[in-house]
C-alpha cells in the first residue's frame, strides 16, 4: 500500500514545494479568481433578457457558483498539492488526463493575451476615430501589449501580483462608479430603458430563455474553464 502511495506522488508534489516557496495569500488567490471570473461586459449582452437577467444571475450563482465554490473548496481540502485542476485531474484519472487538464488551463491564457490585444486596439479605434486605419498600425500595437505582458512577467511574482490587486481595485471601483450612475440616473430625471418592472411575468423563466441560463453558466466559468468543460 506505501508503495502504491508513493506511485501516485507526483514529481511536482515533491519537488514544487522547495523550489517554488508560496508567496501569495488568500487575498491574492481571490483576487486572481475575480479578474478570471467578472467580466463587466457579460452584464451588457445579457441585458436583452431584460428584467428575467436579473433572475438567471441569480439561479445561476445559486445553482452554478456557490456548488461550485463548495465543491473546489472541498477539493482543495482533500488535495493540498499546488496544481488545484490538474492535481485532481491527475489523482481521479491518471497522468494523461491531468495533463489534459493542464494544458487546457494553461492554453486559454495565450490566446486571451492576444485577444487583449485586439481589445486595446478596438478601444484606441473607439476613442480616436479614423485612428489605427491600418493594419501595421495595429499590429504595432497588439505586439506592444505582447511585450508588456512579457516584462509584467518578468518581474518577481509579488510584484506582478501586487499590480494585479490593484487593477482589480481599480476594475471593481469602476464597476461601482458605473452602477451609481444608474442609481441616480432612476432617482432623478432619468428613467429605464425597460418597462415593465413590476409585472411578475417579466422576472420569470420561459422555455424561450433558457439559452440566457447557459450564458450565465459560461460567465460565471470565467476565462479558462471552457475548454475543460
Amino acid at each position: 500500500m506505501a508503495a502504491q502511495a508513493d506511485e501516485r506522488v507526483m514529481i511536482s508534489e515533491r519537488i514544487a514545494p522547495g523550489m517554488l516557496p508560496r508567496v501569495l495569500n488568500s487575498f491574492d488567490m481571490t483576487i486572481i479568481f475575480v479578474a478570471i471570473v467578472l467580466f463587466i461586459v457579460n452584464a451588457s449582452a445579457i441585458q436583452q433578457a431584460h428584467q428575467a437577467a436579473y433572475t438567471y444571475w441569480i439561479l445561476g450563482f445559486v445553482a452554478f457558483l456557490i456548488p461550485g465554490a463548495l465543491v473546489t473548496a472541498q477539493l482543495g481540502q482533500m488535495f493540498p498539492q499546488e496544481g488545484s485542476l490538474y492535481v485532481w485531474t491527475q489523482k481521479a484519472l491518471g497522468p494523461f488526463w491531468g495533463f489534459f487538464a493542464g494544458f487546457c488551463a494553461w492554453w486559454p491564457g495565450i490566446l486571451v493575451m492576444v485577444a487583449t490585444g485586439d481589445a486595446v486596439v478596438t478601444l484606441w479605434q473607439f476613442v480616436d476615430t479614423g485612428g489605427l486605419s491600418k493594419a501595421w498600425e495595429q499590429g504595432l500595437v497588439i505586439l506592444a501589449v505582447l511585450w508588456f505582458s512579457a516584462l509584467m512577467s518578468m518581474m518577481r511574482l509579488r510584484m506582478t501580483q501586487s499590480y494585479a490587486n490593484w487593477a482589480v481595485v481599480f476594475y471593481g471601483a469602476g464597476i461601482f462608479v458605473i452602477g451609481l450612475a444608474g442609481i441616480l440616473w432612476l432617482i432623478g430625471d432619468g428613467h429605464s430603458a425597460t418597462g415593465g418592472w413590476g409585472t411578475a411575468s417579466n422576472w420569470g423563466i420561459h422555455s424561450t430563455q433558457w439559452t440566457w441560463f447557459g450564458f450565465v453558466i459560461l460567465a460565471l466559468l470565467g476565462i479558462e474553464v471552457p475548454l475543460n468543460m
